[in-house]
């Protein structure tokens, strides 16, 4: 299934159009349509705009995409037991942090709570995003895990 299929997939599940996408992540609808027509595949940023938007990971557009010589998905580091309680800690922190500081508020008015969960969730997922990719970055080449 391509990029686009899988965002598809996204929009009809979630029953949004791409112009709402385009409204809401800033991709402009003429990269949307470049990634439908097959002109363009979507940057790495982008589809983590989308993955931000929808709530799910980005391994949900990079798993099974092995055809195309991007290895990036089997050498995905997996996050550990203790990984998460670090994600957590820091997560509550972080959040503990901006709740401290008369409140989180958007345009002079306090964040209400559906918009604090979604903060929450993009939160989270930068957080795990971060740890994979120190785990991949500063992992020595002996210590990873070899699917061949």
């Amino acid at each position: 299934m391509t990029m686009y299929e899988k965002f598809s997939k996204l929009l009809q599940e979630n029953k949004v159009t791409p112009y709402r996408i385009h409204k809401e992540t800033g991709i402009s609808t003429a990269t949307l349509s470049d990634w439908k027509n097959g002109k363009s595949e979507p940057k790495r940023d982008k589809i983590q705009k989308i993955c931000d938007f929808f709530n799910v990971s980005i391994s949900y557009f990079y798993e099974d995409d092995h055809e195309d010589g991007n290895n990036a998905a089997q050498e995905e580091p997996t996050l550990t037991p203790k990984d998460e309680r670090d994600i957590a800690r820091k997560l509550e922190e972080t959040l503990n942090q901006l709740d401290s500081h008369d409140g989180l508020m958007f345009d002079g008015d306090a964040l209400d709570d559906e918009t604090k969960e979604l903060l929450r969730a993009s939160l989270e997922n930068s957080l795990r995003i971060g740890k994979i990719n120190a785990k991949k970055k500063y992992t020595p080449k002996k210590y990873r895990k070899s699917e061949n």
